[in-house]
């Protein structure tokens, strides 16, 4: 079923309010036309009874409600029979009027009730039960009704959706029309759902200048914006104007001139060169100061105690550790805060279960978390202890799709007033935690609590603002154990072996007979796609004894030949055709068939989920289903609009208008795969963008196999990336702003003989 693009019109009146949001404005009501009843949906919150509505739309199914038409634009008439005007002032539209007063006014005034109240509202007065000041103040509640609908039409004409004419009138109120006409920016500024490119073509419309201060303004708020999008805390003056003066398409002589203004409203902080969005710098100032305050050093007479609770530990469990390792755990158990680095092999996991063990040998509570599902489960698994995501665990309670300056820090449930009650936390995969998400967990961690971020520097980033890991690291504030050592085990895998030799721009032996490192020589992009189909669908489950669909193909890229959404097209074609009995529905960009392997790419908390049992009764339910989250299509249901998916036991059901949040996941982008694991991992050797061919982009699409990986291509792109250090520059301070907030707390402590980490 494909929506068309353009709109259709349906015309009636206003028959009855079925469900109003007094906050979002969301309304659902049934008009009826000739006898026939029809069910709208939209923000239109000062629609009335009997009022008649012109809209336009689009029909869409309900998976409960059936058909309804959804509105995208409208206009109301007042209803001009006399039962439609009593109605229509009986509904409690207009403030001051109910059905007794609304039944005198169309007995004394007829057909002309309407005009008098609007025109010549003093002759209210005539009728019994209204007094003059009554009269005047329900000409006030029309006029103002009539204002606010005026408004809604004025912004349709703008091109501003429904939902957000209400949004943005419920904000701003009488001030609407002077907002538009003077600095419609501060539409985006004040609210969520308008981005600058929005407000700009607003602005064109009613008239603002393109030299105006206002926009000079906003574009360099967005320009920053833009820059945190791209993983940048703030922007160097020469990058910031270059860039702004792109996005604004003229040049920026008096950018000082702004900067300054800006700062003086506290939107900016200036720091040398460095120009931050100032909610970003204060972030970043607070992730520091608030890390610092949590390496509190346990006292000596501990630190000799807990040394003699890992003796006992390693000698009673047979545990052996290499010097790192046995130091780590030493670390861990007398500092506040500790970094455990390290690539595949090194042992890192063996590392956390001995802490583990220690810890829970001497009572403490412990949580272990990742930044998302497929993370936490692999942490979960392979410490034998459960694991959350960070979300869950501060019970957050919004979208985690959120644009960085929208995301609320009230949606996580704790926080400086509701902390977290653990004597330790552990956070793996830390290299992909952002700034904005390091903040909020700081937030719940009470001093007293340890903290023990585990993860591998040399893996990409977070796609969020910031670079938490390797700043910590850089700034060499906190204690930090780097585990090298490849163990004999390790060693006999050549993923390991040549993961390390990668790191090191080291180039491994591409003729070597590996049994689970492969490199399939081919040029051309047909030749390299036909030798992914076999290797998926004949050799590699034979192999590996193992589904098809478990083998993960990525790609630096998505477009292009080899990028994954060609990838996606091919593989859907070749591992799982089109049938007579294969149902598929085609939406949102994909067509999606029985049998199709599929990915979640944004979280949803709210989406419920069900784990069947004996005769498909619910054995386990729940909600959430997490960005980057595999599964398979079990189900297509035309009838019902339904598309049922199993994400390993559990079961969910999305009626089609949600699967925008789904996609195929024959092949991912690597970035897509931090945090997971897979049992074999196929990547095609193509050239691409210098940016996304890169050493540290290779290295982590290698550590993301357990048994198997194969190398499908040109071996000099696999050469160029291996020698293609050049990672994107990322501009963050949060190591310098460590350096230089410990420094205070030293001079702090030199100072005062009491606690310089407390509040």
């Amino acid at each position: 079923m494909m929506m068309t693009s353009s709109l259709e019109e349906i015309e009636g009146n206003v028959s009855h309010i079925v469900f109003r949001s007094e906050e979002t404005g969301y309304t659902v009501c049934s008009i009826t036309d000739k006898g026939e009843e029809f069910t709208l949906v939209g923000s239109f919150s000062h629609i009335s009874v009997s009022e008649k509505i012109k809209a336009k739309g689009r029909w869409k199914e309900h998976p409960v409600y059936g058909k309804q038409f959804s509105v995208e634009e409208y206009q109301l008439e007042v209803p001009d029979s006399l039962f439609g005007i009593e109605q229509y002032l009986a509904s409690g539209a207009i403030k001051g009027i109910g059905k007794a007063i609304a039944a005198r006014i169309v007995k004394k005034f007829k057909e002309d009730s309407l005009r008098i109240m609007e025109e010549e509202p003093e002759r209210l007065a005539e009728i019994h039960g209204i007094s003059m000041q009554k009269a005047m103040d329900i000409a006030t509640n029309l006029s103002g009704q009539r204002e606010q609908q005026d408004i809604f039409l004025l912004l349709q004409g703008y091109g501003i959706s429904l939902n957000l004419s209400y949004k943005i009138y419920q904000h701003f109120q009488g001030e609407t029309l002077q907002v538009l006409q003077e600095n419609p920016y501060r539409i985006a500024e004040e609210l969520e759902g308008v981005g600058f490119k929005k407000c700009d073509e607003l602005a064109k419309r009613v008239g603002v200048e393109k030299e105006s201060p206002f926009r000079m303004r906003a574009g360099i708020n967005y320009t920053l914006l833009q820059g945190e999008w791209h993983g940048h805390c703030y922007l160097p003056f020469s990058i910031l104007k270059r860039e702004a003066e792109r996005i604004l398409e003229m040049p920026l002589e008096d950018l000082e001139e702004q900067l300054l203004e800006l700062q003086l409203q506290g939107k900016v902080k200036v720091k040398g060169e460095n120009v931050y969005r100032a909610s970003t710098y204060y972030r970043e100032m607070r992730v520091a100061s608030r890390l610092l305050q949590l390496n509190v050093e346990e006292e000596e007479a501990h630190v000799d105690s807990w040394e003699k609770a890992i003796d006992k530990l390693l000698d009673r469990e047979k545990i052996t550790l290499d010097p790192l390792q046995r130091k780590a755990v030493s670390l861990a158990a007398s500092s506040g805060v500790l970094v455990i680095t390290g690539g595949p092999g090194t042992g890192k996991t063996t590392t956390i279960k001995t802490i583990l063990q220690l810890f829970t040998g001497q009572g403490k509570s412990i949580a272990l978390a990742a930044p998302t599902g497929r993370a936490a489960k692999r942490m979960g698994e392979a410490t034998d202890y459960p694991a959350k995501t960070l979300h869950r665990l501060l019970e957050y309670m919004g979208r985690e799709d959120q644009e960085q300056e929208d995301r609320d820090f009230s949606l996580f449930q704790r926080n400086e007033e509701n902390p977290l009650e653990y004597d330790v936390l552990i956070v793996d995969e830390m290299s992909m935690v952002d700034l904005y998400l390091m903040d909020a967990l700081l937030r719940a961690i009470p001093v007293g609590c340890r903290l023990i971020l585990v993860g591998d520097s040399e893996q990409l980033p977070s796609v969020g603002a910031g670079n938490v890991l390797k700043d910590i690291i850089a700034s060499q504030c906190m204690k930090t154990i780097s585990l090298k050592k490849i163990f004999r085990q390790a060693m006999e895998s050549d993923i390991v072996v040549n993961a390390h030799k990668i790191n090191q721009g080291i180039e491994p032996d591409l003729g070597k007979k590996s049994k689970d490192f492969f490199f399939i020589r081919g040029q051309e992009p047909k030749q390299i796609l036909e030798n992914i189909a076999i290797l998926m669908k004949e050799k590699l489950p034979k192999y590996l004894s193992t589904d098809p669909l478990s083998i993960q193909v990525m790609s630096p890229q998505k477009k292009g030949l080899l990028g994954v959404e060609n990838l996606n097209r091919f593989l859907q074609e070749r591992l799982n055709p089109p049938g007579k009995n294969k149902p598929e529905y085609e939406g949102s960009g994909n067509i999606f068939r029985l049998g199709d392997k599929v990915m979640q790419i944004k979280n949803d908390y709210q989406l419920a989920w069900e784990i069947p049992g004996n005769f498909n009764l619910p054995i386990e339910s729940g909600e959430g289903v997490f960005n980057g989250d595999i599964g398979k299509i079990t189900e297509i249901n035309a009838y019902q609009k339904t598309v049922t998916v199993f994400f390993e036991e559990r079961k969910v059901v999305y009626s089609f208008q949600d699967l925008e949040n789904l996609e195929l996941a024959y092949a991912i982008t690597i970035h897509k795969s931090q945090g997971s694991e897979y049992p074999a991992v196929l990547l095609p050797m193509y050239p691409g963008p210098k940016m996304l061919m890169s050493r540290n982009i290779l290295y982590t699409a290698i550590t993301r196999a357990k048994s198997c990986v194969c190398l499908l291509g040109q071996p000099k792109v696999f050469l160029e990336m291996l020698h293609n250090e050049q990672e994107l520059k990322r501009y963050s301070g949060l190591a310098q702003q460590l350096q230089t907030i410990g420094e205070s707390f030293s001079a702090s402590f030199s100072m005062d003989s009491g606690n310089p980490f407390s509040e």
